[in-house]
């Protein structure tokens, strides 16, 4: 990929990046991500994989808009149209819109090329470790949801099987399995050298609140007697 069409399509890029958790800088990290697992990998086509990262949350507004909209698909339908209206090949855009589409952490459709698994595995790294901990409570503040739940008996929930959102129970759902997840060789090292510092994270965090509760409860109790 040339410089030109590099800047064009990080111009793109830019304009479309409104949410502090999937800023410009997440997408900077995926892309770099995704060059590191690229080299470790053979005949990786890099016009198709760069282009992917730069474009694959393009989507973002619209999902965070309509929340019953998909970020990955209705990103890959317009990187195809800004691509295609911008000279790239109509076959070039459609790879690039397959592996934005299959990037997301979810079953229903799963990336088949060199380039997607990649991208897909780049994505996930920055949901890894201490940095994913720290873009989830931005999100998670974003969108008003708590830290955790609490029982109806005043016990801090661990997360495991809340009905209700917040960040324990996003890192019981999702965060705490992702480490298993990954497509390529490199990106599963990368992910388990940082996956204690999440597990040390959250274990601190739950034993903090939790101990303050349970004697922050039975002192109050004294002192209303």
């Amino acid at each position: 990929m040339n410089k030109k069409a590099y800047a064009l399509l990080e111009h793109y890029m830019c304009s479309c990046m409104e949410d502090s958790a999937h800023d410009k800088e997440h997408i900077y990290r995926v892309l770099y991500n995704a060059l590191e697992i690229a080299g470790t990998e053979e005949n990786v086509n890099y016009d198709i994989l760069i282009a992917a990262c730069l474009l694959h949350d393009i989507g973002r507004k619209e999902q965070y808009e309509n929340p019953a909209l998909c970020h990955a698909r209705i990103g890959g339908e317009k990187a195809y149209c800004f691509l295609t209206e911008n000279g790239f090949a109509p076959e070039y855009a459609r790879q690039v819109e397959q592996c934005i589409r299959t990037h997301r952490y979810r079953r229903d459709e799963q990336p088949q090329s060199l380039e997607a698994k990649i991208l897909f595995d780049a994505d996930k790294l920055d949901v890894a470790g201490a940095i994913g901990m720290a873009r989830t409570l931005i999100y998670k503040g974003a969108v008003a949801e708590p830290l955790y739940s609490v029982s109806a008996d005043g016990i801090v929930l661990n997360g495991e099987n809340d009905a209700k959102p917040s960040f324990f129970q996003e890192y019981k759902y999702k965060l705490e399995k992702l480490y298993d997840r990954f497509y390529t060789r490199r990106a599963t090292e990368l992910a388990k050298e940082r996956q204690q510092n999440a597990v040390d994270f959250y274990n601190a965090l739950y034993r903090e609140t939790s101990m303050s509760y349970q004697y922050g409860r039975n002192e109050l109790e004294k002192q209303l007697e």
